[in-house]
């Protein structure tokens, strides 16, 4: 837990959670549902990026984000999803993490709007041609998918997007004012080169190499 000590004023049971922040209102909680409908799905036809959550069978977790052009999760009924998986670095950690625990989280974001849409369920992973023959992006096919049986789907408020002016372009920051790849890497390897790392790889994503 770090070098930082606790003073001992740690909420440990539900109970002291609900006696510090109360019950959640009944407009709310009513919102969970278990499946979706002809308003919640348009959250994901139109959003063209997601983080999904993960862990292992130890409660290791990750958080991963997937992105393609608007609606590239396929709703396949009102319980089932299908995320193409693209290619990455191979370190599959969420892939890996589903074949031990399939339970999974996914937030849905839509370029401009503070709502999220929000997902819970039971993810497996699938190599079905006839799935993800209408996945294809530049005349590429995943090679997977990640099928997700929905639990519980809701929509969250903007309250976060808001306090952070997230999507305001006063707030956005220019990419030379943090560290590159290749500096990062070289920090933890003095004789890394990063400049020609950082040269190529921007030559790669120019080329859109790799990305399907």
């Amino acid at each position: 837990m770090g070098g930082h000590r606790l003073t001992g004023e740690t909420i440990e049971t539900e109970e002291q959670l609900r006696a510090l922040l109360g019950e959640p209102h009944a407009v709310t909680a009513a919102k969970v549902a278990t499946r979706l409908n002809a308003l919640t799905r348009r959250f994901i036809e139109y959003s063209p990026f997601l983080c999904l959550a993960t862990s292992d069978r130890h409660g290791n977790c990750d958080v991963s984000p997937r992105g393609d052009p608007r609606g590239f999760v396929r709703i396949l009924d009102e319980q089932t999803l299908l995320i193409p998986e693209r290619p990455g670095n191979r370190l599959a950690d969420s892939l890996r993490n589903v074949l031990q625990n399939p339970k999974v989280g996914l937030l849905f974001f839509i370029p401009g709007l503070g709502d999220t849409f929000r997902v819970n369920g039971h993810a497996t992973l699938t190599t079905d041609a006839s799935l993800l023959a209408e996945c294809a992006v530049e005349g590429k096919l995943p090679r997977l998918g990640i099928l997700v049986e929905i639990e519980s789907a809701f929509t969250h408020c903007p309250k976060a997007f808001l306090r952070a002016g997230f999507w305001q372009p006063e707030t956005f920051v220019a990419r030379s004012e943090l560290p590159s790849n290749g500096e990062i890497q070289h920090a933890l390897d003095a004789g890394f080169d990063a400049e020609t790392y950082d040269r190529e790889r921007a030559a790669r994503y120019a080329r859109r190499e790799g990305f399907y």
